[in-house]
């Protein structure tokens, strides 16, 4: 008969064989890794919808002297780009040394089947693709940015990223292309980093809640860099962590802050609002992003942000 393993050999077993803390990381130990270029943190622009919006981004960090390192771009979808604009933005993108990450279309919202996003059981679901055909257009629309130059693309899928990734070893695709894991694929655990790492996943973005304990779990499971949430919008919860960003960057470096002011997703990403008002909200983004800064250098500046550029981005090729 088999008799119940007690906590502490659950969590013996997990650590000892799998390489996984077995628990959070009370202890709160600073991390030991760091960027390729030694430096501990980076700042993430979300939500640089359109041409017009990377302009307005670039313009007010040059205003306030901050250096941008990424841009997760086309949130509502890079199907509302023509291909003129995708090739206008990785000039630009290149041009200034910032690293995108095309958030593409077709996506969940956008299927025949996503009405049941209205129930609690397709809630649970998430956005994770449906079927084969809809994994099929989602890289056929990778492929449309991949020719305009761009290299970095956002996932949510497991199954999705298994395949890209073996796209990228044999070279179906650009060696250069990198993913990021998306808050949208709900991981939030060790094991779950671990996972998408193996699968491919070059960044993760946890759910915007973990707490220090979790992320310094998830960052002993992993070398990839985490990306986390500083400010998100209200329907996630609002959390705006500015004075925890010093704890959070010495417990999970290497980190992207990542800055996500609103009320929802939904309002400020569907592709009919106007692209001035894009303009001024990324602004605001930028000014966040700003204070972040600021915050960092005042109370813990051994901690050191990227400089502009670093040779480990994976730019645009244009």
């Amino acid at each position: 008969m088999f008799k119940a393993k007690k906590l502490s050999e659950i969590q013996s077993f997990i650590s000892e064989n799998l390489n996984i803390p077995g628990m959070d990381g009370w202890d709160l130990p600073s991390s030991t890794k760091t960027f390729p270029d030694g430096c501990h943190y980076r700042i993430e622009i979300a939500g640089v919808e359109r041409y017009s919006t990377m302009k307005a981004m670039v313009d007010e960090s040059k205003k306030r002297n901050l250096k941008i390192h990424r841009a997760i771009c086309t949130v509502g979808g890079s199907t509302y780009c023509d291909f003129e604009e995708l090739k206008n933005m990785a000039k630009m993108a290149r041009d200034e040394q910032i690293e995108i990450i095309m958030t593409i279309g077709h996506r969940k919202g956008w299927d025949v089947g996503s009405k049941e996003s209205g129930y609690v059981e397709g809630v649970v679901q998430g956005p994770r693709h449906r079927g084969a055909d809809n994994i099929s257009y989602w890289i056929e629309d990778m492929m449309r940015n991949l020719e305009a130059g761009i290299r970095g693309f956002l996932v949510y899928d497991e199954g999705a990223l298994m395949i890209v990734n073996a796209m990228r070893k044999q070279g179906f695709i650009p060696k250069d292309t990198t993913f990021k894991w998306s808050v949208f694929g709900g991981q939030c655990s060790p094991a779950g980093a671990k996972l998408v790492e193996e699968l491919g996943a070059n960044s993760m973005n946890p759910l915007s809640d973990v707490s220090l304990p979790i992320l310094s779990s998830i960052r002993t499971a992993v070398k990839m860099p985490l990306d986390i949430y500083m400010i998100i919008v209200d329907a996630f919860g609002g959390m705006f962590r500015a004075y925890d960003s010093p704890e959070i960057v010495r417990v999970a470096s290497p980190v992207y802050f990542k800055i996500e002011p609103g009320t929802s997703e939904a309002d400020i990403y569907k592709p009919w609002v106007t692209e001035t008002w894009h303009e001024e909200f990324i602004r605001q983004k930028v000014k966040i992003a700003s204070i972040l800064k600021e915050i960092m250098d005042r109370r813990n500046p051994e901690l050191k942000m990227s400089d502009k550029g670093p040779s480990d981005l994976s730019l645009p090729v244009v």
